[in-house]
């Protein structure tokens, strides 16, 4: 006999960085795993010090982080934590971004810009990577820009439900915020049996998050109308599009998105907003200044345990979504 047979069986271990325990928390519960324990601290300069507390070694290894503020420090923890598994002999390591960060700089619209999102999946893969698992990613074009798989997650189910058990279907209009989200707006219409609408929308080029209204395409008026988008960040697109629907004669607009960003004069812009309810996701957490009446939080964790599971049992993933397709 040549070589060493083995009988083990696989071994599953959860990780999970700084920026969003609660979220980490929530995930392995549902896994009905623990989260394991890891030594993690910032030197005086700012670099970041990783250590874990139990052995990884052969083990299918899955780690979490929220790209949540400070983005730049928690891309970072993740990278440096993926690269003390891929030192630690892990069999696997499967990354979790529950919000992908740069994931809106994923095409070049001028010259001498970068391709962010591109970037951040070499860094990715070279740490030591093998597989990604995200949410909702800006455009699904990112998925081709890692060199491995890539298990894309979609937060629509777990919205869509949610507004369709409160609002009567009979009178519900499907929003996009501009011709960028028309294809998904098409998924909710299938699922809540509603017409769609779309706000067209001119963005300044050279100033951020500057946007300009145009004109709104669909019959609104009358109608509760439902805006979906992928993230929310200063709220100035989204509260700019609800004014132009309220314009046209909407009876009520609820404002749903996966990622709540909620970056800058957010808070200010949401509170002020003459939009029912904002809808989001706990993929990134939410501000403790924005925990209002009008903001409701719904739980990602379920849909992010259902795909670490099938991951691990080799399943498919495609297939917690297949009602979608």
């Amino acid at each position: 006999m040549t070589g060493i047979k083995t009988t083990g069986e696989k071994k599953m271990m959860f990780f999970s960085g700084r920026a969003h325990p609660e979220l980490a928390e929530e995930v392995a519960h549902e896994l009905g795993v623990g989260v394991v324990p890891t030594k993690a601290f910032d030197f005086a300069n700012g670099e970041i010090y990783v250590r874990y507390e139990e052995s990884a070694r052969g083990a299918d290894c899955f780690l979490i982080q929220s790209h949540t503020a400070p983005i730049n420090k928690w891309i970072m923890e993740q990278l440096i934590m993926i690269d003390a598994l891929k030192r630690a002999s892990a069999r696997s390591i499967t990354v979790i971004m529950p919000f992908y960060g740069y994931a809106r700089q994923d095409k070049k619209h001028r010259g001498r810009e970068p391709i962010s999102a591109r970037l951040v999946a070499d860094m990715l893969k070279t740490a030591g990577a093998d597989r990604l698992l995200t949410v909702d990613l800006h455009t699904d074009q990112i998925q081709g820009f890692f060199d491995g798989p890539v298990d894309h997650l979609f937060a629509l189910p777990l919205l869509a439900d949610y507004v369709g058990h409160k609002v009567d279907r009979s009178k519900l209009t499907v929003v996009s915020p501009d011709a960028g989200r028309v294809r998904v707006a098409d998924r909710w219409c299938d699922r809540l049996g509603a017409p769609l609408a779309i706000v067209h929308k001119r963005r300044d080029k050279d100033v951020a998050n500057q946007v300009t209204v145009h004109e709104v395409v669909g019959d609104v008026e009358g109608r509760v109308c439902v805006l979906v988008d992928d993230m929310i960040d200063t709220g100035g697109t989204i509260c700019a599009a609800a004014d132009a629907l309220f314009a046209h004669g909407a009876e009520d607009v609820i404002v749903t998105a996966t990622h709540g960003v909620l970056s800058g004069p957010a808070a200010d812009r949401l509170m002020s907003s003459k939009v029912s309810e904002f809808v989001f996701t706990d993929t990134l957490p939410t501000p403790g200044e924005l925990e209002l009446d009008k903001i409701t939080v719904l739980s990602i964790a379920p849909t992010i345990a259902n795909a670490v599971r099938e991951v691990f049992q080799d399943g498919s993933v495609t297939s917690l979504f297949d009602e979608q397709a």
